[in-house]
């Protein structure tokens, strides 16, 4: 409804802005005369500025309307996305760029603006402005409009082999945008090690091979249309000569008179002004229905199963016959196991053995591929994704937080938490220990991804965040795996809070901190290799008693001196 009431805005705005060119034709017709009427053509001249003040007014009101209008639904546009993104597997997110993603919800979606608050519209009053003037020149005289007019279809085809080409290098353009946009992400997230190697600036050759495949790509997807949407021009202005040329002929004929002619080198040539712009406006049209199928193709992703709001009994986790693949590597080959409730169960393993995709399945990051992954008795796949995210809390190594306050950090646990409730859990798991070190206390904005904060710091927000959650299953990448001794034992005491009465899970690195574990499950290959608690693994000399020996070995070594 809004959309139609734009489409009348831009009819009248773009009717007042050119009914002043036909009463510029009768001024002109009315001076010719022998004796003109004065008073007439002031009339005419005091309506061309009536209808100018009137074009005016409707253009702010049509400008205000579109634009906010568009904005509000590029608004919404970006809100769909993002609500459609935390829809999907992670296992969509394994295949695609994060710089891509970024961009189309960014720059896709910034065209997709452009389009409708500036290159519709231009589009729009372009066909109305060319149909009234052509009316005009109708009206004066039908040959010499129809010569103007024959000069459009060639030049609109030209314009359309133009579309063509810039679609095709249109489509490299936002490649290769795409690829610069992921690559400076990747520098700036690893310039420490940058510097480290001294591959900083020209020496990072990745980087420099992006920037100049986009500068290739850049020029080209602006040059190479060019010509042809020129020789578009060329023809205006071939057909416009060939109009004066006839008309001069007929002058001399006597089958035209002088105003006509002159009305015609004036409004003529002004009927072609909007066709360039619309030639223009229409090669950019198609460069951004690019940026547009990149939307659709995006919102189309397959969401996981909606699944049903489904309470389970128990919390007890089991896993029965899994096979889960990433691409084309088996990670889990029939595995079946069971995670008792209100216990801590230890996953063990080496690198790629499993443990991080168990954790992901649990939480139903992904979706198995083959087999059942149940909670309480009930399939994760028939429970909606909220449901099965409400039941547990996850603390990793790799702590993620938002540039915001570290009260508000923590309060993402529960949105709907109260003020004591935050500072409880902030007290539990050791956060209140250094908020005296901080300018604002616990309202100390954190940084991107909290930047102004140290290891240890992050870590017991993050489990702060999971306390105030308080949810029966909790998901622990053994978190202080990369800490100090001193920040270690906070965590290691926080970690004693969070986890009193849960179903634990633990990815286990350090074998001493899972000593006193009710189950350890070694893995291997994808396969389980062991089960049982650490003295019985202890004695069973396989897998685990290997890990465990080889710590123990390592946790005495030192440097030798020269």
């Amino acid at each position: 409804m809004r959309i139609s009431k734009i489409a009348w805005g831009e009819f009248l705005h773009t009717l007042f802005l050119e009914a002043p060119t036909g009463i510029l034709l009768f001024i002109i017709w009315e001076l010719f005369k022998e004796n003109p009427d004065t008073q007439l053509i002031w009339s005419m001249v005091i309506a061309m500025t009536v209808m100018f003040v009137v074009q005016l007014w409707v253009a702010r009101k049509v400008m205000a309307n579109s634009y906010g209008v568009i904005y509000t639904i590029a608004s919404r546009l970006r809100i769909q996305l993002g609500d459609h993104l935390q829809k999907l597997s992670l296992g969509f997110y394994k295949k695609r760029d994060p710089g891509d993603l970024a961009s189309v919800v960014l720059q896709d979606v910034n065209n997709f603006e452009h389009i409708f608050v500036h290159t519709v519209q231009s589009i729009f009053s372009s066909i109305i402005g060319t149909l009234i003037l052509s009316i005009f020149l109708f009206i004066l005289d039908w040959k010499l409009a129809l010569i103007l007019l024959a000069a459009i279809p060639i030049a609109f085809l030209f314009v359309y082999i133009a579309t063509l080409v810039a679609e095709k290098f249109s489509e490299k353009h936002i490649a290769s945008r795409n690829e610069t946009s992921s690559r400076f992400i990747e520098y700036i997230q690893g310039i420490r090690h940058l510097k480290a190697f001294n591959q900083t600036g020209i020496k990072f050759s990745i980087l420099e091979k992006a920037f100049n495949d986009l500068r290739k790509n850049s020029i080209a997807v602006e040059v190479i249309p060019g010509p042809f949407i020129i020789t578009g021009f060329v023809f205006f202005e071939l057909f416009f000569l060939l109009m004066i040329y006839i008309g001069i002929g007929r002058i001399a004929e006597a089958t035209i008179t002088t105003p006509t002619i002159i009305a015609f080198l004036i409004v003529g040539y002004r009927l072609y002004q909007p066709l360039k712009l619309l030639m223009i406006d229409y090669a950019l049209l198609r460069y951004m229905n690019v940026s547009m199928v990149r939307i659709v193709e995006l919102l189309k992703a397959p969401l996981q199963d909606i699944g049903k709001d489904i309470t389970p009994k128990n919390y007890n986790i089991e896993f029965k016959n899994v096979t889960f693949s990433y691409v084309d590597r088996v990670i889990l080959n029939n595995m079946s196991f069971i995670i008792p409730e209100k216990g801590l169960t230890a996953l063990v393993g080496a690198s790629g053995s499993g443990k991080t995709t168990i954790a992901n399945l649990i939480a139903r990051f992904w979706d198995v591929e083959k087999g059942e992954v149940k909670i309480g008795g009930e399939n994760v796949k028939d429970m909606a994704p909220q449901t099965v995210y409400s039941l547990i809390s996850e603390v990793f190594q790799d702590v993620s937080l938002f540039d915001d306050t570290i009260y508000n950090n923590i309060k993402i646990g529960n949105p709907n938490a109260t003020k004591e409730e935050i500072l409880k859990v902030a007290e539990k798991a050791q956060v209140l220990e250094f908020l005296d070190m901080l300018s604002d206390g616990i309202n100390t904005k954190v940084g991107e991804a909290g930047s102004h904060l140290s290891g240890g710091q992050k870590q017991r927000i993050s489990i702060a965040r999971a306390m105030l959650k308080d949810a029966p299953i909790v998901l622990l990448d053994e978190a202080t795996a990369s800490l100090d001794p001193e920040n270690e034992i906070y965590i290691q005491q926080a970690i004693q809070e969070l986890v009193k009465e849960k179903t634990v899970v633990v990815i286990a690195h350090k074998l001493q901190t899972i000593r006193n574990a009710d189950k350890i499950i070694v893995l291997e290959n994808g396969n389980v290799s062991e089960v049982g608690k650490h003295n019985h693994l202890i004695k069973n000399n396989g897998l685990y008693a290997r890990y465990w020996n080889t710590q123990q070995n390592i946790s005495g070594w030192k440097l030798k001196s020269n």
